[in-house]
């Protein structure tokens, strides 16, 4: 309360927002009021205008209608550092991170403390114990020197989240913050969270696990089709109510029921003994056709090491795998790939797509080796455009084209799909897939 006993403004307030990409509308009229020390869910399917507020929010786009508000005053940041300056913070879901730096070198990004003041030198050990402390409050005991390409996703979700905690802002955005995360590390969140609450610190969780948003959250705000449909306090709202206003209409069925009994068991993938020193140990199993068989641990246990190995991305040391009963040897991408493996990669944005390139690019991928003829022969375009389009449209990509709109303008789920239309495209005999709905909406994942 103010000393006249008026109440204060809200730390954040969008009125009528809206945003357009080329003369198509994403964003409807957005309204949406963050106070401090409040955490408010932001829920909806992929593309239903969930990443355009947020990055309207962050400096990162510019609002074509409607106003937003700070503290009661106007709001028009021009880039993402006014963001900041502003005390907005946004702990993306594709990590912002420069790979090649230290822990402590990504964390001070921003600002990098002097040894003397005016003068161009680093405090290095300024630097590193800071970076140590903001590490602490998200759980990680880690050495502040270590180079950020050493770290397993789980671990780098843990620094972008650092990073952003650094800045010490005043509203802070989580767009899909526990997607590599274990339950272990997601627990760890959900303690920081509360406590950035009772700090005062406004907060918009943006996640497609409603428990969590649920459980979390002070109230819900839910996009469709780049509208505000419903915004109600959390005691309001259940699952049900926010898989209506996500889609329009009720999911019965989240995991829908095997159809077809598993045939006898027919061996599709053998591993036997398969080691890389440091990482996995004797890992052995078998994989029947139509069979699917699920690698569960914590972070660090080496599920997707497992699985980097098997398609031959990261060298063994010992070990044998089969497919079909004929052994894959060399253990190389290659080599697997034509003997009948495709490989869904967790960092899809890292390994899986060529964010420049179109969808209809990105979905022949995997299918130009085996259509190679020599330097003479050409590639059938448009038989293989067709048929990249018809699978791009059985998976349901949302699209305004196939052929020319690049990858890098859709939102993070339907990204994923064209990682997964680029292998189903090949028909594999064996699908590994590491995370496969990380950033998947309930909709889709069903």
């Amino acid at each position: 309360m103010t000393e006249r006993g008026q109440a204060l403004p809200p730390l954040l307030e969008l009125r009528q927002v809206s945003k357009q990409f080329f003369g198509v509308t994403v964003l409807k009229q957005m309204s949406l009021t963050v106070h401090a020390g409040e955490v408010v869910g932001m829920v909806g399917e992929n593309g239903s205008g969930k990443s355009t507020t947020m990055n309207l929010i962050s400096g990162i786009l510019r609002a074509d209608g409607g106003e937003m508000l700070v503290d009661g005053a106007a709001y028009a940041p021009l880039n993402a550092k006014d963001a900041v300056e502003a005390g907005i913070g946004l702990i993306h879901q594709e990590l912002n991170l420069f790979a090649n730096l230290s822990i402590a070198e990504n964390l001070a990004i921003r600002q990098f403390p002097k040894r003397w003041p005016g003068l161009p030198f680093i405090d290095g050990a300024k630097m590193r114990r800071d970076a140590t402390a903001i590490l602490a409050e998200v759980g990680l005991e880690l050495d502040p020197r270590t180079p950020v390409n050493l770290l397993p996703p789980g671990e780098r979700q843990l620094v972008e989240i650092s990073k952003a905690l650094a800045q010490r802002p005043r509203l802070l955005i989580f767009d899909e913050p526990t997607t590599s995360l274990t339950s272990r590390e997601a627990e760890r969140l959900f303690a920081l969270v509360d406590r950035l609450r009772r700090d005062g610190i406004g907060m918009i969780y943006v996640s497609h696990i409603l428990e969590d948003v649920l459980r979390l959250c002070d109230k819900v705000a839910v996009l469709r089709d780049g509208a505000l449909v419903d915004n109600a306090p959390n005691a309001e709202m259940d699952v049900q109510r926010l898989v209506r206003g996500m889609l329009g209409r009720p999911v019965e069925e989240l995991f829908p029921a095997r159809t077809a009994p598993l045939a006898r068991h027919v061996e599709a993938l053998s591993v036997n003994g398969l080691t890389r020193s440091g990482q996995i140990r004797d890992v052995g199993f078998t994989v029947g056709t139509g069979e699917v068989v699920g690698i569960a641990g914590l972070m660090g246990s080496g599920r997707s090491e497992t699985a980097r190995c098997l398609f031959g991305l990261d060298p063994v040391s010992a070990g044998t795998v089969n497919v079909a009963g004929k052994p894959v040897s060399p253990l190389t991408p290659a080599n697997c790939m034509s003997a009948g493996m495709a490989f869904l990669t967790e960092d899809r944005r890292g390994d899986g797509l060529l964010m420049s390139q179109s969808i209809e690019q990105n979905a022949e991928l995997a299918m130009l080796a085996d259509l190679e003829g020599g330097m003479l022969a050409s590639v059938p375009r448009h038989k293989l455009a067709a048929a990249a389009a018809a699978m791009a449209q059985s998976m349901h990509i949302r699209a305004r084209n196939f052929d020319r709109q690049p990858v890098q303008s859709l939102s993070g789920g339907n990204q994923q799909k064209v990682v997964l239309t680029k292998w189903l495209m090949r028909a594999p005999r064996v699908l590994l897939l590491d995370e496969p709905t990380r950033g998947i909406d309930i909709g889709a994942r069903s």
